[in-house]
């Protein structure tokens, strides 16, 4: 089981018209992770091993520069717990 989850929130620092598109490409990467994640309208979860979640910020953060941002702001938050903690466990009964 994973032990994190993490949860993304990237603000590129490129024009309005822009900002969607190159988000989108973060979640792509994320996507192509393999990793569990949640994409919500304010931020993206992933669950999965702490140290492969921040390396995974850490893509996150160049895809944005790759795609044109000179800056790129983020907002993180980890829930770590040693012995393994899941996306579903938090919000799986809210789910339809």
């Amino acid at each position: 089981m994973a032990n994190a989850n993490l949860s993304l929130q990237v603000l590129p620092r490129v024009s309005d018209d822009q900002i969607y598109g190159v988000v989108d490409q973060v979640i792509a990467m994320i996507k192509a992770s393999g990793l569990n994640h949640e994409v919500g309208p304010m931020e993206t979860t992933i669950e999965g091993d702490l140290d492969e979640l921040l390396e995974l910020v850490r893509r996150a953060q160049q895809v944005c520069v790759n795609a044109g941002a000179n800056r790129v702001m983020s907002v993180i938050k980890i829930d770590y717990k040693p012995d393994g903690v899941s996306i579903d466990e938090k919000i799986g009964k809210y789910r339809s």
